[in-house]
C-alpha cells in the first residue's frame, strides 16, 4: 500500500489535543473520520508530534497507508471536504514505504508567541499568551543559549519519570521581538523576509513590536517542555531571574524549581524535518 504524507495546519482551541481519546474531540479523530468517510477504511494516522489540548500547528506531519485509488496530491482536497474548517490539509504526497511520521523525524521546531501588551486584542486571545508587563527579550534570548546542546531536560518536563529518557538535544533556540507580519508562517520567524516591509521599516517595527516569538528546534521534546522553558524565560524577561538561574535550573533536574507552564494557546508545532530520501516515493510508484 502507498504511504501518504499529509502536512496539516490547525487551530487547536476546540480540540483535546492530537491523539484520539474516548469521548473527546481530537485532531487525529477528525482526520481519521474524514479518511473513513472518503474511503470506507478504518485507518490509524501517525503524527510527528502529539500536540496537547489547545496547542496549534502550522506544519504538523501525518502519515498513513491506503489502497484507495486516488492520486497522492488529490488526498488534500478530497479529505478537506470532510474536515471542519479549523483543520486544514496543506499538502498531500506519496513518500517512501519506510516513512513514519513519528520515528522518521530528525528534528522538530516549535514556536511560542507572546503578546507583550497592556491592551488585550480580541483577535489574538486564543493564539497568544498576553503579558502586560514589559519583557526584555534580549535577556531572554541570551539566557536561552545555555539550553543549546544535549542535556537532561527533566527540570522542564511535567510528567517525570517517563518511560525512556529526559535527555534531548536542542539544536537552536532564539527569542525576538516582532510586529505580527510573519508569525503565522511555518517558516522560521527569525529568518523569513517580507517583500512588503522594507528592511528599515522592519527594524523599526520589530524594535517596538508587541509580539515576542520563541523558536526552538530539537531532536525531540518532553511533555510540556517548550511551555515550561517559555515560562522560565519569562521570569528572566521580567528581571526576576538571570541566565545563571536558568543554568542552575537545568542542572538541578527538578521541575519544582523551574518556571510556570505557559498557556497552551501560544504554542505552535511549526515544522518537522525528515531525511530527504524518505520524502521520495518508490521509483515504480507515481505521484501524479
Amino acid at each position: 500500500m502507498p504511504t501518504i504524507r499529509l502536512r496539516i495546519a490547525y487551530d487547536g482551541t476546540n480540540y483535546s489535543g492530537w491523539q484520539v481519546q474516548p469521548n473527546e474531540t481530537t485532531v487525529q479523530g477528525v482526520i481519521e473520520a474524514a479518511i473513513h468517510k472518503l474511503t470506507g477504511e478504518a485507518i490509524s494516522v501517525l503524527c510527528a508530534g502529539r500536540t496537547d489540548s489547545g496547542v496549534h500547528a502550522l506544519g504538523q506531519i501525518a502519515s498513513f497507508r491506503s489502497n484507495f485509488n486516488i492520486p497522492p496530491h488529490r488526498w488534500r482536497p478530497a479529505l478537506q471536504s470532510h474536515l471542519p474548517e479549523d483543520v486544514v490539509i496543506l499538502e498531500s504526497d506519496q513518500v517512501a514505504d519506510e516513512f513514519h511520521a513519528t520515528f522518521s523525524a530528525v528534528s522538530k521546531r516549535y514556536r511560542y508567541v507572546i503578546h507583550n501588551s497592556v491592551v488585550e486584542h480580541p483577535f489574538w486571545r486564543k493564539f497568544v499568551w498576553r503579558i502586560a508587563q514589559s519583557l526584555d527579550e534580549t535577556a531572554m534570548h541570551e539566557a536561552a543559549q545555555v539550553l543549546v546542546g544535549t542535556h537532561d531536560f527533566r527540570s522542564f518536563e511535567s510528567h517525570w519519570p517517563n518511560k525512556a529518557t529526559s535527555v534531548r538535544t536542542v539544536r537552536a533556540i532564539s527569542l525576538r521581538r516582532h510586529s505580527d507580519w510573519n508569525l503565522w508562517s511555518a517558516l522560521n520567524s527569525n529568518e523569513t523576509e517580507s517583500n512588503e516591509i522594507s528592511a528599515s521599516n522592519r527594524t523599526t517595527n520589530e524594535a517596538t513590536g508587541d509580539f515576542i516569538s520563541l523558536e526552538i528546534e530539537a531532536d525531540g521534546f518532553l511533555y510540556n517542555m517548550v511551555r515550561t522553558i517559555t515560562g522560565t524565560l519569562v521570569n528572566i524577561g521580567r528581571g526576576t531571574w538571570t541566565k545563571e538561574n536558568l543554568l542552575d535550573i537545568l542542572n538541578a533536574q527538578d521541575r519544582k524549581i523551574a518556571g510556570a507552564t505557559a498557556p497552551a494557546c501560544g504554542l505552535y508545532l511549526a515544522q518537522v524535518h525528515y531525511p530527504q530520501e524518505l520524502l521520495t516515493p518508490p521509483e515504480n510508484e507515481s505521484s501524479q
